[in-house]
C-alpha cells in the first residue's frame, strides 16, 4: 500500500515543468502524475490545442498523486506555455545515426540532472505524443535534447517510463548534491538565475539570422542555424554572458549584411 506523506516537496535551485505535448492515452498521464510525486516534482504543463480534461482512467493511475493533476496547467499552443522557461530539455528515442548529424545532439539523462542542478531558473522537460513523439520542428525549439541509452533494436520508451527515468536521475542528483554539502563540498556553478527567458529566445532568433548571411550553400544554412544555437545555449549562460554573446552575434550579422550589400 502506497504512502503519501505530508511532508515538503525538495528543495531545487531550478523550478521544473513535466510538459506533455498532446498526450493521448488517459492513464499515460495518470501515471507521469504518480512518477512526479514518487521523486518530488509537482508541475505539469500539457500542450493540447481542444483543451484537456483528466478522467476517470488519469485520476485512477495517478493514486497519491491527483494534486498534480489538479494543479496541471494546460496551455493551447507551444508559445505560450514557454513564455516563462529559460531552458527548453526536448526528449525523443529518434537519434541520429552516423558522424553528420544535423539536427539531433543529444546528451544523456545523468547530464542533464546534473546540469539542471546547478542553475536557477525555470527549466521544462518536454515529452512527446505516444504515437509520433516530438516532432522535428518542436525539437529545434528545444535548447537542449536528452535521450535515454535504450535498445537500438527498440529505443521508443513509453511516455510515463521515459519521465520516470529521467525524474530518477534528477532526483538521484538532488541526492548527491545533498550529501556533498553535507560533507562540505562546493557547487561547481554560481548560484545565479540561469537565463531571462527573453533573453533565450533572442539567442533562438539571431542564430536563424546569421545562418541566413554566411557564405555557405542554401542547404547548410539550417544545420548552421541549429549548431550555433544548440551549442550556445548547452553551455546555459546566465543573463550577463547571454547579453555579450547577443552583442558579438548582432555585430556578425549586421557586418556580413554590409559586406554582401557592398558586393552588390
Amino acid at each position: 500500500m502506497g504512502l503519501n506523506l505530508s511532508i515538503p516537496l525538495p528543495e531545487r535551485m531550478a523550478e521544473v515543468f513535466v510538459v506533455l505535448i498532446e498526450p493521448e492515452i488517459q492513464g499515460n498521464v495518470g501515471a507521469v502524475a504518480r512518477s512526479m510525486r514518487n521523486f518530488g516534482f509537482n508541475n505539469l504543463r500539457l500542450i493540447s490545442k481542444s483543451g484537456y480534461e483528466f478522467e476517470d482512467e488519469a485520476l485512477a493511475r495517478s493514486k497519491h498523486a491527483k494534486s498534480v493533476l489538479e494543479n496541471a496547467e494546460i496551455f493551447s499552443d507551444w508559445d505560450s506555455c514557454m513564455q516563462d522557461i529559460s531552458i527548453v530539455v526536448g526528449s525523443s528515442g529518434k537519434r541520429e545515426m552516423g558522424e553528420k548529424i544535423a539536427f539531433r545532439h543529444f546528451v544523456m539523462p545523468d547530464e542533464v540532472a546534473q546540469r539542471m542542478n546547478e542553475v536557477e531558473g525555470n527549466v521544462a522537460i518536454v515529452f512527446g505524443r505516444e504515437g509520433v513523439g516530438i516532432l522535428t520542428e518542436e525539437l529545434q525549439m528545444c535548447d537542449i535534447l536528452v535521450t535515454i541509452p535504450t535498445w537500438e533494436g527498440y529505443p521508443i520508451l513509453n511516455l510515463s517510463h521515459a519521465v520516470t527515468i529521467l525524474l530518477y536521475e534528477m532526483h538521484m542528483a538532488l541526492i548527491a548534491t545533498e550529501l556533498g554539502e553535507q560533507e562540505g563540498l562546493p557547487r561547481t556553478t554560481k548560484n545565479t538565475r540561469l537565463l531571462d527567458p527573453e533573453l533565450r529566445r533572442m539567442i533562438h532568433t539571431l542564430s536563424v539570422d546569421l545562418a541566413r548571411v554566411v557564405d555557405v550553400q542554401e542547404h547548410k544554412r539550417p544545420g548552421i542555424a541549429e549548431t550555433l544555437k544548440r551549442v550556445l545555449m548547452r553551455s546555459m549562460p546566465m543573463d550577463d554572458e547571454a547579453h555579450r554573446i547577443l552583442g558579438v552575434l548582432k555585430q556578425s550579422r549586421d557586418a556580413l549584411k554590409e559586406k554582401h550589400s557592398e558586393e552588390e
